[in-house]
Parts: structure tokens; C-alpha cells; sequence
């Protein structure tokens, strides 16, 4: 290993794709790699290919430590990967040993969407704030929490499924097992289901003047308020970061969120509050998953952002 390997990993694990990146402290990143996700995607050969690229992104081993962002829960050690969503034969995997073994540097691992709030935080949207929620609007709804600069994950290490709380206790059914959750109106499957189109066809449809379409805007911005709303009385967070790729849509649905968020929320748990769009893109969880592996070769430094 490098003299000082100050550096870390980060690398967010996909159904087809793995993005690696090799980090500086200061969160630079100095590489990155993506590679396809074998398939099948079984622990064994995801691991071995996780390895190969690390050999590839870090051959001088200037890296220290690894972190990792999975598609489902982690224990809340960030130790085991209990259930990874898309791949195949993932439940309770002891993938950070597995990688200790085979990299000999010590790795942590959160779910994703964990990952791209603490990515936000670090070094996107969120630098500026200690309390934040993320939201990730895409194929699911997934969420994260960071209260007082630290990521929170629960006892279990399963907390912050933001996507799953009730907005409609007779709606449809959720793949949680809970009906009218968020997921089934502010996702991409929801709305697609919904409307039989894409969000990039009803934005198109919308900035050309479609009526319909306009309207659908102002009524996802009322469902994504209302989830807002609960979760703004229950964390009473300083910002409030949409990402994944509806959020491309904000202009049409914000207005009504803010507006949403007006009427139903108290000032008094509002106060100074601010919902803002996710900076990072696709590279949220890399970036995440880096900061996560940070404390692994700085022990001396606070968890704290």
C-alpha cells in the first residue's frame, strides 16, 4: 500500500453497471471506473469483479479504505448487504469481509440512496447544512437522513425508506407490502402507470403548452408535498434535496410542492427551510460511498460532515 494511502474508494453497485472513484480527504476525485455488473450479478462474481477494477483504479494502492453503496438495506455495522434489489442470490451477504479479504482494506458499506445523501451532503446540495433530507425520485422513491452531520441509518441500520411512508391508506399496493405509499404516486413507475407516458414525454408536454400535462405537474407536485409534509414534522430538517431523474422536472412541480408544503406545515417547523434539487447526478452514491469509507483512514477525524 501507498506510503500514507490517505485516499479512499468509493463505488456504487448497480444492477449493470459499478462506478468506482478513487477520493482525496478533500473529497477530489482523482479517478474513475465504470464496469458492467456481471451477470448473473451473484455475490461471488460481483465481488471478484469489484476487486479487478479496484486493481485497475488503484494500482499503486493509494487508497486506504473502500466504501460501498448496494441497492437494498446494509446491517447497521455497514457490514452485511441483507438484500440487494436486481441481483441475483443477494440476501444477507458479508460483503465487506468478502472485499477485506480480497483488497486487504477495510470497507463499509450503506444502501445507495444512503449513500447519495451523504454524497449530497459532502459535496453536493447539502454541504451547506447539517440537517437534510434527500429524496431520490426515480425508478422507486428511496430517501436518506442526515441529522447533525451524521448519517442516520437506525438500530437496524434500515431507517430512512422516506419513499415508503403512507400517502394514501386505500391506494395501490406497494412492493413493501404497504398500499399508497409515496413510491406509488411520486416514482417513475407510478407515473407511468398513472399517465401510460414517461416523465420526459409529460415535460415535453408540458413546456409546449399541453394542458393535461401541465396539470398532472401541479397535481404530482400536490402528492410529493403532502409526503413532504410528514416527513417536515418529524425531522424538522434545514433543506430538503430532490434528486434522481424526475427532479429534471422540478420547474413544473415545485411551485405546487413549496405551496403544499406552505399550507399543511406549521412556521414554527419550517422555519428557514429550503427544498433544492440534487447537484451530483449519477455520481451521488460514488461520492457517498467514499465519504462513508472517510473516518476508515482518518480514525482521527469526527464521522461528523
Amino acid at each position: 500500500m501507498g506510503a500514507a494511502a490517505e485516499q479512499v474508494i468509493g463505488i456504487d453497485l448497480g444492477g449493470s453497471a459499478i462506478k468506482l472513484g478513487r477520493f482525496t480527504p478533500r473529497g477530489d476525485c482523482v479517478a474513475d471506473l465504470t464496469v458492467p455488473t456481471p451477470q448473473p450479478s451473484t455475490p461471488a462474481a460481483v465481488v471478484s469483479a469489484i476487486a479487478m477494477a479496484i486493481d485497475q483504479l488503484d494500482p499503486h494502492r493509494e487508497a486506504g479504505a473502500i466504501g460501498l453503496g448496494t441497492p437494498g438495506p446494509a446491517d447497521a455495522a455497514g457490514r452485511i448487504a441483507r438484500v440487494a434489489i436486481n441481483l441475483a442470490g443477494w440476501r444477507d451477504v458479508p460483503i465487506a469481509d468478502w472485499l477485506e479479504d480480497k483488497t486487504g482494506r477495510p470497507t463499509l458499506l450503506a444502501n445507495d440512496a444512503n449513500c447519495a445523501g451523504l454524497g449530497e451532503a459532502w459535496l453536493g446540495a447539502g454541504r451547506n447544512f447539517q440537517d437534510l433530507i434527500l429524496l431520490t425520485l426515480g425508478t422507486g422513491v428511496g430517501g436518506s437522513v442526515v441529522l447533525n452531520g451524521e448519517l442516520f441509518v437506525g438500530r437496524q441500520g434500515t431507517a430512512a425508506e422516506l419513499g415508503l411512508i403512507t400517502l394514501n391508506p386505500d391506494g395501490p399496493p406497494c412492493n413493501s407490502g404497504n398500499r399508497g405509499s409515496l413510491e406509488q404516486y411520486c416514482s417513475v413507475q407510478a407515473i407511468q402507470r398513472q399517465t401510460g407516458r414517461s416523465p420526459a414525454e409529460l415535460y415535453q408536454q408540458a413546456q409546449a403548452g399541453d394542458v393535461e400535462a401541465i396539470t398532472f405537474w401541479q397535481t404530482y407536485g400536490r402528492w410529493l408535498g403532502a409526503g413532504l409534509a410528514s416527513l417536515v414534522y418529524v425531522l424538522t430538517p434545514e433543506a430538503i434535496i430532490l434528486g434522481g431523474g424526475v427532479s429534471a422536472a422540478a420547474d413544473l412541480f415545485l411551485p405546487t410542492v413549496l405551496q403544499e408544503l406552505e399550507e399543511r406545515v406549521l412556521p414554527s417547523s419550517r422555519e428557514g427551510l429550503q427544498v433544492i434539487i440534487a447537484e451530483l447526478g449519477n455520481r451521488a452514491g460514488m461520492v457517498g460511498a467514499a465519504r462513508l469509507a472517510l473516518p476508515l483512514v482518518h480514525p482521527q477525524n469526527p464521522t461528523r460532515l
